[in-house]
């Protein structure tokens, strides 16, 4: 009743919400650089207010991040003390091309990255690596419009080359995108999409999700033709949604908004667009652009994992109810069976077992839970002690769901990477006081702080879980 003896321990986190370092060394402007943190950042993720440059009266945090840049070596050491067997991470596209669209890459992009995956070999640490987590050049966006043209595709197949060749024995597991689904919702987060006046915004997104599917799918045929032992997966935002009631109406609603999640990574794992999407777009007046060879590349090159984010889920109603959930991506109405965070995000261990049975159910290739946590307030006593008791009773109660669906229901489970294993700036508000990590960096979120590390209780807990391979929760 364990978890097999080769699974992978570890965490993660996303180059624009660690590194900072945002001008050094020949990095170029990205859009995830120019999202202020406050109330403001949903319009500027959403794509209703374009935002392609610092402006004044705007603190933007990924300018810093926590400095992970210039502290990597010192960060992964924790994360080896803790036990780590892998560590998910992102690249920065505009570190290995500035602007998106040169021909060859920024050797001191190449280079950071390179001494990156060496120090956590060191410590025989796996990474796994996130091409593109949130993240695009700005230039691309000015001069392209991001991801609405497929231009962008040939740009995306330059970039994973230029990463598979060079890290080629370094890196063995990757990402195409993060949370792929997300760009429904939060479009210039993720498709670097702005919208204009007199657009059509289902046509413009929808034509944004398949160049990235297709770019997607390029990824996996050139990853495995340099190197065959590359494992390379797709990623969502995932939580299965609950209908309010047995009402029919709200089990059909459910269902809706489950497929709508699935959709892209459908294509992903099988190689084509599912008939309920198919159908979705002809009432919409949508064509997909298939380019002549973008069905062959779909159909030839499905992902060889899964992997996910789960942090919490939804329940949905026919009846028009309020959203308690209004800090996350998604909408829903309340459930009463469960609790939320401080952010409103509903807790609820039980819905990781059930979304790891119904994706397992769905793709019948191994999955990978990527990030998981709990943003929370965390106080630091006076003896520098940091007693997050809190925090360990997620993670403790999301694994043993999580041992459940591999040890009771037989789901082929790769690996576990929290979210994030060091305290980061939020992708959903901008703050710091969210934290999610095992290890404290002294920064508030005006961005003012000594950046040093230290560790919570839930430290030395993970570190136990990890020794035991999930064995000793307590």
């Amino acid at each position: 009743m364990s978890f097999p003896a080769n699974f992978l321990w570890g965490g993660a986190t996303a180059a624009n919400q660690c590194e900072g370092a945002y001008d050094l060394d020949g990095r170029g402007l990205a859009n995830v650089d120019v999202i202020p943190n406050g109330p403001f950042r949903r319009f500027v993720t959403s794509g209703e207010r374009p935002m392609l440059d610092f402006e004044d009266g705007y603190f933007y945090p990924a300018r810093q991040g926590i400095d992970m840049y210039h502290h990597f070596k010192e960060d992964i050491r924790l994360f080896a003390e803790m036990g780590f067997s892998v560590y998910r991470l992102s690249i920065a596209w505009t570190r290995i091309y500035p602007k998106g669209d040169e021909t060859e890459p920024n050797r001191k992009g190449i280079e950071f990255y390179r001494e990156l995956f060496e120090e956590c070999r060191k410590y025989n640490i796996e990474p796994l690596v996130t091409i593109t987590h949130f993240d695009c050049p700005i230039h691309l966006i000015k001069e392209y419009g991001g991801w609405r043209s497929r231009r962008m595709i040939d740009f995306y197949k330059r970039l994973v080359t230029t990463l598979f060749t060079e890290f080629k024995g370094l890196v063995h597991y990757w990402l195409t995108f993060n949370e792929i689904n997300v760009l429904y919702h939060l479009p210039f987060m993720g498709a670097g999409i702005c919208f204009y006046e007199g657009e059509d915004r289902y046509q413009v997104t929808n034509t944004a999700a398949h160049h990235e599917l297709v770019a997607s799918a390029w990824a996996v045929k050139i990853g495995h033709e340099i190197d065959p032992d590359n494992k390379i997966g797709c990623m969502m935002a995932a939580g299965t949604v609950y209908p309010a009631t047995c009402r029919p109406e709200d089990m059909l609603k459910a269902q809706a908004e489950n497929r709508s999640n699935y959709r892209l990574i459908d294509v992903q794992v099988f190689g084509q667009y599912p008939s309920y999407m198919c159908k979705e777009y002809e009432r919409g007046g949508f064509t997909i652009p298939f380019a002549e060879d973008d069905r062959e590349i779909l159909r030839q090159n499905t992902v060889d994992f899964v992997s996910f984010s789960y942090y919490s889920n939804r329940t949905v109603s026919t009846e028009d109810k309020p959203d308690p959930n209004k800090n996350s991506f998604f909408s829903g109405t309340k459930n009463p069976y469960l609790k939320a965070s401080d952010w409103g995000w509903v807790v609820d261990p039980l819905g990781l077992r059930l979304t790891l049975n119904d994706l397992y159910d769905r793709y019948r290739v191994p999955l990978f839970v990527v990030e998981n946590g709990l943003g929370a307030y965390d106080k630091v006593e006076e003896n520098g002690e940091i007693i997050d008791d809190y925090r360990i009773d997620y993670l403790r109660d999301h694994i043993k769901a999580m041992r459940d669906a591999v040890t009771l229901d037989g789901v082929e489970l790769w690996g576990y990477t929290t979210w994030g294993p060091i305290d980061l700036v939020s992708a959903s508000t901008g703050e710091m006081s969210k934290r999610y990590g095992f290890i404290y960096v002294d920064l508030d979120d005006s961005g003012c702080g000594t950046m040093k590390r230290s560790r919570k209780k839930s430290f030395y807990w993970y570190k136990k879980v990890i020794a035991s391979n999930g064995d000793d929760l307590e």
